[in-house]
Formats: C-alpha cells, sequence, structure tokens
C-alpha cells in the first residue's frame, strides 16, 4: 500500500487531504512545517509527497531540493502561486506535478492515481509468487493451483493481482472499484465486483482455506502471504 507525506501547513486543509487518501486505501501521513517533514524524510520508504511551498519558517523549494537529493517519489506541488515563474522553479526544484490552490480534490486524488501509476516499477524480481497452493506468475499472467493452469477471465485476474500485491491490507469497495476503473477505462459497478469476486474465490480457494476475506461493512482483505520461488 503507497505511504504518502502530506507537507502542509494549514491544519484543516492537511486533515482534509489524510481523510481522502485514507477513503481511497493509501496510507497518509502528516507533516505541518519543513522541520516535521525533514524528521519524517527517512522514517519510511515514501510512495509520493504532496506538499506545499509556502511555509512560515522558510521556502519549501528548498525541502523539495532535499527530498530530491534522496529520494524519487514523485512530488506534487499544492500552492496558491499560480504565477508562470513560480510553476517553472516547481517543475525545475524537481516537482511531478504543480497543482493550484483552491482545487478540486476529486481531480487531485485522479491525479495521484495517475502519478503512482506511471511510477509503478516494470521490471521486477517479483515475477512469480506463491501464495499456499496458488502460483502466480506476473510477466505471463498465468495463475496455477496444484500445477493446473485456472482459466481466469481480465478482471478475476486484475482483482486476484491487486488483492496478492496488498497482503493482510483491508481494500474497500470503493478502492477496489477505483482501481479496476483506472486500469483500462471499464466501468465496474458494485453488483459486477461481488460477483467476480465470488467466481474467483471458487477459482482459487475450492476447499482449500481463506483466501479472500469479507470485512462486513468495510471491504475484502487477502489473508495469505506470498513467497518467491
Amino acid at each position: 500500500m503507497e505511504e504518502i507525506l502530506i507537507i502542509e501547513d494549514d491544519e484543516l486543509l492537511n486533515d482534509g487531504l489524510c481523510f481522502h487518501l485514507q477513503k481511497v486505501g493509501y496510507r497518509p501521513s502528516q507533516a505541518y512545517s519543513i522541520g516535521q517533514a525533514e524528521a519524517m524524510l527517512e522514517t519510511k520508504s515514501w510512495s509520493l509527497f504532496l506538499m506545499d511551498i509556502n511555509f512560515p519558517e522558510g521556502d519549501g523549494l528548498k525541502l523539495l531540493e532535499k527530498i530530491r537529493q534522496k529520494n524519487k517519489a514523485p512530488v506534487i506541488l499544492l500552492t496558491a502561486r499560480d504565477m508562470d515563474e513560480d510553476i517553472i522553479k516547481g517543475f525545475a526544484a524537481g516537482a511531478d506535478d504543480y497543482v493550484t490552490k483552491p482545487f478540486n480534490i476529486k481531480i487531485l486524488m485522479q491525479r495521484i492515481q495517475a502519478i503512482l501509476r506511471r511510477c509503478e516499477p516494470q521490471n521486477t524480481k517479483d515475477v512469480q509468487r506463491f501464495f499456499g497452493e496458488l502460483e502466480i506468475d506476473f510477466e505471463t499472467m498465468t495463475v496455477k493451483k496444484k500445477g493446473v493452469l485456472l482459466y481466469l477471465t481480465p478482471t478475476e485476474y486484475k482483482l486476484l493481482v491487486i488483492f496478492c500485491k496488498n497482503p493482510g491490507q483491508i481494500l474497500t469497495r470503493q478502492l477496489l472499484l477505483e482501481k479496476l476503473w483506472d486500469l483500462d477505462g471499464n466501468y465496474v459497478d458494485g453488483h459486477a465486483l461481488a460477483v467476480n469476486i465470488s467466481r474467483l474465490r471458487k477459482k482459487i480457494e475450492n476447499g482449500s482455506g481463506t483466501y479472500i476475506k469479507t470485512v462486513y461493512g468495510m471491504g475484502y482483505q487477502w489473508m495469505k502471504e506470498g513467497k518467491d520461488e
């Protein structure tokens, strides 16, 4: 699950961003000053930084330059500075996107998802993983159970990948719907999601224990830890 650091001295806005990020399944952390942000830079492997550049104690662009010295995670600047010169300085300092205040929160969430999707590593050692009796080959996009090839629909396979790459995490229905929508632009509604999860369960579980647990009122949870082979 993506770790996002919000660096914003406006507490109300910071809290609002945190709420919306949590709602769609991200793990946001909050910093309300440059000092707090600097102290948190080394505490986690951050997936994305969402930050203002106007702070009472200094210029946020200098903080951005520090981030860029040690971290390759994407940075989205949120700022009231809307002059062309300011935007150019922001990108020159290492920003991946520049959003001026006020902004539409729904559009911002889409920008975040798009950037994280582009930054997702394409070549990874995690090509083949085993979850109990289940073998998933991400390179060939094939799934086997006890060595026997399973025939999954594209939506079932996409759901399986989302689940097994987020073991133990509660994935809300809304998050799953948004991820399925984002992958290829096709609309999947709540009923279709439930049907696909039910079919996937029958194919991968089949008496060999629970892989996908329903967390009532919240969503679903992948119960198996994977191992590389």
